[in-house]
This record gives C-alpha cells, structure tokens and sequence, in this order.
C-alpha cells in the first residue's frame, strides 16, 4: 500500500467486525499509513529494517470526543461513553482563548491531547543566528550580541548511561531490552529537561526583541560516525548521541507557537569561511585566524554570525525603501533598475 486511499480501500472492510465507530476505524487506517510510510523510508536509506508493526496498543481519533466541565467524553458503545477526568493543569492549558483540540492518543498508561491556535507573525526587528554544537550552543544576533549555553551537562548525561548500558551482560534478549527502555527514558528525561530549559530562554528572549531565528539545515550527520570510517568506538558514539535534531524541534515549534518565523541555511562553509570576508581560515585549539583580514575568533562565534548573514540576504529587516535604490530614466534606458 503507497497511500492512505490505497490501505483504506483495502482495510475498512476487513474492520467491519469490531463494534467501534467507524471514525475509530479511520483514525487507525491513518496511523498505519504512517507505520508504512516510515519503513519505506528505511528501506530506501539501506537500513536492516524490520517488518512493520504497531509497537504499543493506541486508540486515536480525531472526531466524536467532547471536553465538558473538565472531562474528556470518548464514544463507545450506544449511551455508554468512556469518561476520563483531567488533571487541573490539562483543564489550565485547553481553557486559553483560541485554542482547537485536534486528536486524541490514549494508550494503556498515557493520555496525549493535540492542541493547536492560531499564530500571527511578529513584524521583525532583527534576526538570531544559532549555531549548534556538541557542548554548546552559540547566538549572533542583528544587534551584535553574542551569547553561548552551556551543554556540557547533558553530554556528560549520556556519556553516563553509555557506560552503564556497556556493562550490561546478561544474555536474554527480553530482560536486556527491558533494562535498556528503563535507563533509556532516565536519560531522555534528564536530558530533555536541560533542552527545554535553554530552547524557552532562546525563545523567550528572541520573542520580547522581536527576533526572528535562523538555524542550519543539518543533514546526513549519522552517516559520517558509521562503522568503517576511521574513527574510534566512543567517539563515533558520543557524536551519534548530538541531539541536534531534537534541540531544533524544541526550539522550532516553540518559536512558531510565539509567532517568530524559523528559516534555515546551507550548512556548508559557515564554520570555515571568514565572518568578515569570506576566505577560508585557519584553525588552532577552535580559534580561527584569517589571513585576509587579519580576525581571530572562536569557531562557533564565527559560524554563528555566518548563519546570520545568510539568514539576513533571504529576510530583511529594514524598510522596503533602505533596501533598493531606485535609478533615474535616461533616454537610452527608459526601463528603471532596481538594485
């Protein structure tokens, strides 16, 4: 099955024997289609993928439930709904004006609620540059401000679960998954508190100046710390343990739940190249020298304000009437020129 018509065509009839209704039914089409088309990804990347399946029991749907005096109300049988009372801070969160319940996930322990409200974008005063790394995460903004978080904690996180997991010897594969899920979601956990916390500052701030974020659009990172390329066993897997990608989608949809846009560069040569003007530089213990110009700066500083200036040739942030000049008409050009 390629599309959502295809499986549905083929799977509805096959549902007709559970007595549920039938958007439930849908709903569930739906998420299957979204099972398949991730393993087709994998295929497609050369990956040992298995075969699909569904890793946990779900119910989801996006129709027939109802949110009255703090309790969610789920169909279920002729007069017999399932009624799940919510917390006070799911009560807190879904009474903000503007606010549109979109699905519903329920799973054996775990209720999710997909909300979502409608953004106008801020009239920009600038943009911030962001330049992720390993242990930090540098800033550059229109101003000139320059400013680095500190992510050393949550690397040396995941350096200490790597060690414990390492040291894992006993045999049977169900007790060794189950005891890898365990310090797994200790690890997620502890490390997702410290992206939260720096991706809220960053957004935060961005938001009370009016600044608009530009960040690199990093792709194909695992394939360079694969098996086979040289490098050393914990190197290869300290640097697939970044979690760049998740720090992007932290900052990503906070930002645009405040209203600042995102826009993303071309990684290639921002931390080479010269901030000032653009030919290669050298480098010694991360303090990068040009010999054009004569600057020394730190090597994330300098792909910072690189990731900036690209971000500012695609965005500007002044008045229509300072970006371009308007040339006379002489009597051989008649046409104007925009510059």
């Amino acid at each position: 099955m390629t599309s959502l018509k295809a499986l549905s065509l083929k799977a509805y009839g096959q549902l007709k024997g559970y007595e549920v209704p039938s958007y439930y039914k849908l709903c569930a089409i739906s998420r299957a289609t979204g099972i398949l088309r991730n393993h087709r990804k994998a295929k497609r990347r050369d990956r040992r993928a298995r075969e699909p399946h569904a890793r946990r029991l779900q119910l989801v749907t996006c129709y027939g439930f109802k949110i009255r005096d703090g309790t969610l109300v789920l169909p279920f049988r002729s007069k017999q709904p399932i009624q799940i009372p919510l917390n006070p801070h799911v009560r807190q969160v879904l009474s903000e004006q503007g606010l549109m319940v979109r699905s519903i996930t329920l799973t054996a322990n775990r209720l999710v609620i997909a909300y979502a409200k409608e953004v106008a974008e801020i009239q920009l005063k600038g943009l911030i540059g962001i330049d992720r790394n390993l242990d930090n995460l540098t800033l550059a903004d229109s101003s000139g401000r320059v400013e680095r978080f500190n992510l050393v904690k949550a690397a040396e996180i995941k350096a200490k679960y790597r060690t414990i997991k390492a040291r894992f010897t006993r045999n049977d594969v169900r007790v060794r998954r189950r005891t890898f899920q365990k310090y797994g979601l200790k690890e997620r956990n502890k490390v997702q508190h410290i992206l939260h916390n720096v991706s809220k500052h960053i957004v935060e701030d961005a938001k009370s100046r009016g600044f608009g974020i530009v960040m690199e659009d990093l792709k194909g990172i695992r394939g360079l710390y694969r098996k086979g390329n040289g490098q050393g066993r914990f190197y290869r897997a300290k640097m697939n343990s970044w979690s760049f990608r998740e720090l992007q989608r932290h900052i990503e949809y906070k930002a645009r739940w405040s209203g600042l846009p995102v826009f993303y560069v071309k990684p290639y040569g921002t931390s080479s190249k010269c901030s000032m003007c653009g030919h290669r530089l050298s480098e010694e213990n991360r303090t990068m020298s040009c010999a054009s110009c004569g600057l020394t700066v730190d090597r994330d500083v300098n792909a910072a304000k690189n990731i900036l200036a690209l971000g500012l040739r695609f965005r500007p942030v002044a008045q229509p009437i300072e970006a371009m000049v308007v040339e006379p008409q002489s009597e051989r050009n008649p046409q104007s020129r925009w510059l």
